[in-house]
């Protein structure tokens, strides 16, 4: 038998540690802007930003400056537990066309983080995005997309029980 005192110690340490199975929660993420035609020898990499994951906007990115003839467009990215969204507060345009323009979110783990990447065609209004997941990472892209004050992107995401590395 275990008492109390115990108990209610092995509870209290339950109920401190941090939650992250199943959940973006709480997990440190980097966001890139990548744009490549060969992924060994890219046309644009942003300054990655890095943040944990909570409540409200992670990410507010705008112009660093042109490399290349190529620019970041402004972007807002808010992540929640099990989703994803974008919009784009400013400008209007057309996003340049390579084999891969977009974003890079790469989440601190080891393991397949994603069990299953969907964007959400309900919370979408851009069209012909492409999402996919490898390892720890996210890949957004949006080459060719149009994009303006109005334009939603939102990824419905199965997260795995993947243990923080």
């Amino acid at each position: 038998m275990i008492p109390r005192a115990g108990v209610a110690l092995v509870l209290a340490v339950a109920l401190a540690a941090p939650v992250h199975a199943g959940t973006l929660e709480g997990r440190l993420v980097t966001f890139t802007v990548e744009t490549w035609d060969d992924r060994e020898a890219p046309l644009l990499v942003a300054r990655g930003r890095t943040v944990t994951v909570g409540a409200g906007t992670e990410f507010g990115l705008g112009p660093e400056g042109f490399t290349a003839g190529l620019d970041v467009v402004p972007v807002d990215v808010e992540i929640g537990p099990t989703r994803i969204e974008l919009s784009y507060p400013k400008g209007i345009g057309r996003f340049y066309e390579a084999k891969f323009n977009g974003y890079v979110l790469r989440f601190e783990t080891d393991c397949a983080l994603f069990d299953k990447v969907a964007i959400d065609p309900a919370g979408t209004t851009m069209q012909g995005v492409e999402v996919w997941a490898e390892t720890g990472a996210l890949y957004i892209d949006v080459s060719g997309a149009g994009y303006g004050p109005t334009s939603t992107l939102a990824l419905d995401l199965e997260v795995a029980d993947c243990p923080m590395s």
